[in-house]
């Protein structure tokens, strides 16, 4: 029990550190593209930022997290529910990394819950889903693309309108100090997001192991230690991210001005500002990648690379069934090794 306790907490610490590593550098791309920040000056922020955002926003409102931890139930016989929930999170990792290799910036709050989806399923078939929670799953999946494709057209159309008559180097003083700013805003959500689902899912080997129990509403009380500890590790993670995704993201996808990056920084940073205050776990890459989207369509559509958007979109598409039959068969090998 103990060894399975100790390969579970590593694995879920490699998933947070994953994250910050393939998903943070979303947040600052658009600022690197348009040379508000230089990469490691970027990279410095994301690291500070995410840190902040995952730590200050649970501590306030944990909505996130308990959806994340009561989404599917790893209820088994004996140690099968950590077996399971520990071949998850291998699944996770491996499609995470294999996503940086190709500098694909699929979502890992997506391949989160397909792998747990998986996982679970293959211990307890479709009862182990909990559909009240997973339909807010599919309300992010609106949500993040309705309002991040949304926000990123109509903020950027506003802009255009509004700055017209102002002199184009003044404008631009202007956008340089408000990109930095909004970069910094989307690492915070980015860290509020998606570190409130890795904790969410810290809390679930904590319960599995019998450490911890569940509140009168089903969630869990989050201890400041465990907000510290998932913190602290993402932005170890996000001290490593690399050009790749910055690149598919911030470079290949649309070229974007100073004006365009602040548009869609501030669209993203709204939508998951709100997002995290209704408990709704959207994929930061989803919307910051979908509010590009709108930003660089605001001024031309032919200025978006839909190439780029293509691969992007069938990495999405695949990663809900690829994340979750890689957890499923995973969990069944687990299982019968173990």
């Amino acid at each position: 029990m103990n060894v399975a306790l100790i390969v579970t907490i590593v694995l879920v610490m490699a998933v947070v550190f994953v994250n910050g590593w393939t998903d943070a550098p979303n947040a600052i791309a658009t600022a690197v593209s348009t040379r508000v920040l230089r990469p490691n000056i970027a990279i410095y922020i994301a690291v500070v930022m995410n840190f902040l955002g995952a730590l200050v926003m649970t501590f306030f409102n944990a909505q996130v997290a308990e959806t994340i931890s009561n989404i599917v139930s790893f209820d088994g016989a004996g140690n099968t529910s950590q077996i399971a929930l520990a071949a998850s999170l291998f699944a996770i990792v491996t499609w995470a990394v294999a996503a940086w290799w190709f500098g694909i910036p699929t979502s890992e709050s997506h391949a989160l819950i397909a792998g747990l989806t998986g996982a679970a399923m293959a211990l307890g078939g479709l009862n182990a889903v909990n559909m009240t929670e997973w339909w807010k799953v599919i309300i992010g999946l609106i949500v993040s693309t309705v309002f991040g494709l949304g926000g990123g057209y109509i903020i950027t159309k506003l802009v255009i309108l509004i700055f017209r008559p102002i002199n184009r180097l003044i404008a631009n003083k202007f956008f340089t100090v408000g990109q930095a700013l909004s970069a910094m805003a989307m690492a915070f959500l980015h860290g509020a997001q998606d570190g409130q689902k890795f904790m969410g899912v810290f809390m679930l080997t904590l319960y599995y192991n019998g450490l911890v129990g569940k509140t009168a509403g089903g969630g869990f009380a989050i201890p400041i230690w465990v907000m510290v500890l998932c913190s602290v590790t993402m932005g170890l993670g996000t001290s490593v991210g690399g050009m790749r995704i910055i690149k598919s993201v911030g470079m290949d996808m649309v070229k974007l001005e100073r004006y365009q990056g602040f548009s869609a920084d501030l669209g993203a940073a709204i939508t998951l500002f709100f997002s995290s205050l209704f408990g709704i776990p959207v994929s930061t890459t989803h919307t910051k990648t979908t509010a590009i989207m709108g930003a660089g369509a605001a001024k031309r559509f032919s200025s978006v690379d839909w190439s780029v958007v293509r691969d992007m979109v069938l990495a999405w598409v695949l990663t809900f069934p690829g994340c979750g039959l890689i957890a499923y068969f995973m969990s069944k090998l687990f299982m019968a090794i173990f």
